[in-house]
């Protein structure tokens, strides 16, 4: 597995992710020689499981994973390429909510480091739970990898701003 680069943001990060990213710096220079892991740089998370790729806070109320598919997915070089491909993946996402539970479907590109990644937030209901999801879409050697946070819609919990920020700004 390539070892991960950290990927600072260029747009203004929102103040309390500011101490998050350079968390985020430490922990990548403590593991610059080990294969690619998801480092959840906020107070409270642990790994589930024992998994490195599945986060989840102290109450268990928010989840972040990180998969690594198969799939072939396009690396962006510019923002007019990930937005016309953020576009045609919100038209598909809308239309998936018609036959399945999809809803509130918003997609955007967003930069990382000068490469280009797309951002879908929507909300999933499973087994009668709605749940308010971010998922972040990146290609990581020509192959699609994402980083999703999920949480209970209709719970309130303090994990949600910090683990939507870390999937907006500083998941990479």
């Amino acid at each position: 597995m390539p070892t991960r680069r950290l990927s600072l943001p260029r747009q203004n990060v929102p103040s309390p992710a500011r101490g998050l990213l350079k968390s985020v710096a430490l922990a990548s220079l403590l593991t610059a020689g080990q294969a690619a892991a998801l480092i959840v740089p906020m107070e409270g998370w642990a790994p589930l499981n024992g998994d490195a790729n599945r986060w989840t806070d102290a109450g268990g109320a928010c989840l972040l994973q990180e998969e690594r598919h198969t799939q072939t997915f396009p690396a962006f070089d510019t923002f007019e390429k990930a937005s016309s491909f953020a576009a045609q993946m919100q038209k598909t996402l809308a239309a998936r909510g018609k036959t399945q539970s999809v809803k509130n479907v918003a997609v955007q590109a967003v930069d990382r480091e000068g490469a280009w990644g797309v951002l879908a937030s929507y909300t999933f209901v499973k087994a009668g739970v709605t749940y308010r999801v971010s998922q972040l879409y990146l290609s990581d050697s020509g192959k699609l990898r994402t980083v999703t946070g999920s949480a209970e819609a209709a719970k309130a919990s303090p994990c949600v701003s910090g683990m939507l920020e870390f999937v907006r700004y500083m998941a990479d």
